[in-house]
Parts: structure tokens; C-alpha cells; sequence
């Protein structure tokens, strides 16, 4: 079987290219870089998705694996995601007169939203109804659902849709979780969530295992089980965290991001807050089963950093001076906003 894989040089694309190339498939690897050195038996493109002549690459291939249009450094900041919609719409347009029956899309957990309502775990039936101002959330669910479009085009196609929780790799926690670790830095007096991680090995073998087995419809990626908070914030470390009702952390989280103090966007707050864990029965029943836990799994992603080699207490001083600052920058900022909206009525008023 002749199988194209786009995100191939990603810690995932590079797992998911080599392994399908031991069993024996036809693979060709496609990415922006090239300066990765492919598996044995995978062909690399170098092809940017959103100008490449994608008819011409899906020519003669079986199944098409998106894992491209993931968080990359250079949207962090700014708004991430952004790409998926015009990719999803090319990819999707030149698979309608190629030969492909299967289509395999990463998508994320985050598309369930994360609401104090949420069933613990999320299983696939559960309604996807993504954060709204969190637009790669926004975006993924958007993916999905054109691909589950494409997929009820015709009989013979197949379109799967991966749900994975937080992905992390060796030394490399990955750009979602790197998200999430940065907005944690505000906590909400509303609560903290459980946690849930998953190594790119064990979502790598999860690719393999649905190009084998194709599923149609969701399916969800993520370790047995998931970490109690208490947990959480014993493996995160001493890490410098205010904690603020709801409103005021909200403003305090869209006054950074305003600023450039934080590279997570306000409207993945929510996500740091309510539980949105969700089961892998339906994967395991097709056969996968997770080689690290979700202990294992944030401890290897986890790059201790210059703050956990401080002793107690210039950490608590660290603490609450980050703490302080921010309460003056929040102060400052409204000041600001106030005085700007009032001053157009007050020059009027001469």
C-alpha cells in the first residue's frame, strides 16, 4: 500500500514514516524541512501544502496521514493555528479526484471543550463544542469535520479523525503543552484540572495502528487513566502561580497576552481550569495499547528550568514578586484603558 504522510520530519511523522516502512508500505514523507535524513524505504518531499500541487503527490497513494498544521514556534504569539483552514481546504479539494480511500487527520482532545459539565472521561460520542476563543481548538474541529465530509462523499472512503491528549517527546514538551504550562501561570479560583499526557511514541503507534485497522470517526489518543491535580502540581515543580478569582485572572491573562509577557492566548484559559480527559477504550479495542504513562509521559517532555534550582526561598520571593507585577500591570493597564475611552467625552466636553 502506497501511504503519504505530511508533518513527516515531526517527532510523529518521523516514528509513523519508519515504522510504516518495516511493515512493508510504500511511504513518502512530506514537510517544509529536509534537512531531516529519512527512515530506510521512505521517499522525502520537500513541499510547502499550502502551494504545492497536492494532485500531483496523492497520484497512485491508498491513504493520506495529515499531521501537518500542528502549533509551530513561529505562530505561538500570534494566532495559532492559522494555517489549518487554508491547508485542510487544499488537501481536502485534491483528494476529491485521487485515488485515496482513507484519510487520517490529527486533530486534538481540545475540540470537547474543556466546561465544568464535562463527563470524566470524554468518550468519542460526547459533543464537540471546542472552547470558542481558542481558535486552534476552533480550527481542529473545523479539520474534522471536513474530513469527516469528504469521507461520507463516497463508499469507499474512510476518514479517521485523532483525538489526542497533551503530546510530548523526549526533552520536548511540544507547543500545546508549552501553551498550557505558560497560562498556568494564573490560576483560577475556580479550580485545577486533572492532567493527561501522551508520548509521541505511543501516538505514533496509535497512526499505525488505525492505517491498519481504519476506523471511521473519531477516535480518542491518551495513556490509561490521567493525574489527579494534587499530582499535577507536585510534578510541575515550584513553579512561580497566582492564583486569582475568575474575572480578574481573565483580565490578567488577556492584559499579558496584550503585552507579549505570555505566548499562550487567553482563550485557552478554560482548558486550565475544568477537566477534559477522555477515554481510549475504543483504541485499545482496535489494538493499541500505551507503552508510557501519563507520569511517565510529562516527565519525559518536562525541561526543568533555572527556577526549580532555586532554594525555597528565593523561589517564594520569585513567587511573589511575579505576583506583584502583575497586579501592578493589571492596575496600570485598566488605568490606561479607562483614561484613553474617557478621553474623546472629556475633550468633547470643553
Amino acid at each position: 500500500m502506497k501511504i503519504l504522510v505530511t508533518g513527516s520530519t515531526g517527532a510523529v511523522g518521523r516514528r509513523v514514516c519508519a515504522v510504516l516502512a518495516d511493515a512493508g508500505h510504500e511511504v513518502v514523507g512530506v514537510d517544509r524541512r529536509s534537512s531531516v535524513r529519512p527512515a530506510p524505504g521512505v521517499e522525502l518531499v520537500t513541499a510547502d501544502l499550502a502551494v504545492t500541487d497536492l494532485r500531483q503527490l496523492f497520484m497512485g497513494v491508498d491513504t493520506v496521514v495529515h499531521l501537518a498544521s500542528g502549533l509551530r514556534p513561529q505562530e505561538v504569539g500570534a494566532d495559532p493555528g492559522h494555517a489549518i483552514p487554508a491547508v485542510a481546504q487544499r488537501l481536502l479539494a485534491a483528494l476529491e479526484d485521487s485515488s485515496v480511500t482513507h484519510l487520517v487527520v490529527l486533530s486534538t482532545a481540545m475540540v470537547y471543550g474543556a466546561r465544568p459539565d464535562n463527563p470524566v472521561p470524554l468518550t468519542e460520542e460526547a459533543e464537540v463544542q471546542p472552547c470558542p476563543d481558542f481558535r486552534f481548538a476552533v480550527r481542529r474541529a473545523d479539520l474534522e469535520r471536513r474530513a469527516e465530509e469528504w469521507g461520507r462523499g463516497r463508499p469507499e472512503r474512510v476518514a479517521t479523525m485523532l483525538r489526542p491528549a497533551v503530546t510530548v517527546a523526549e526533552e520536548k514538551p511540544g507547543g500545546l503543552a508549552r501553551l498550557l504550562t505558560s497560562a498556568k501561570a494564573i490560576r483560577s479560583e475556580e479550580g485545577d484540572p486533572m492532567g493527561q499526557f501522551l508520548h509521541a511514541d505511543d501516538l505514533a503507534e496509535a497512526v499505525v495502528v488505525v492505517v491498519d485497522r481504519r476506523p471511521i470517526g473519531p477516535v480518542n489518543v491518551a495513556p490509561d487513566g490521567w493525574i489527579p491535580a494534587p499530582l499535577m502540581a507536585e510534578l510541575g515543580g515550584p513553579v512561580p502561580r497566582l492564583r486569582l478569582p475568575a474575572p480578574l485572572g481573565a483580565g490578567v491573562a488577556r492584559l499579558r497576552w496584550a503585552l507579549g509577557l505570555t505566548e499562550a492566548p487567553p482563550g485557552i484559559q478554560p482548558y486550565t481550569v475544568h477537566s477534559w480527559v477522555v477515554s481510549n477504550d475504543r483504541l485499545r479495542e482496535l489494538g493499541w495499547e500505551a507503552r508510557h504513562s501519563n507520569e511517565e509521559a510529562y516527565v519525559a517532555g518536562h525541561e526543568p528550568g533555572a527556577f526549580d534550582q532555586l532554594n525555597a526561598r528565593s523561589r517564594q520571593a520569585l513567587s511573589l514578586g511575579v505576583a506583584l507585577v502583575l497586579v501592578v500591570g493589571l492596575v496600570s493597564g485598566l488605568t490606561w484603558l479607562v483614561r484613553r475611552l474617557g478621553g474623546p467625552s472629556a475633550n468633547g466636553s470643553d
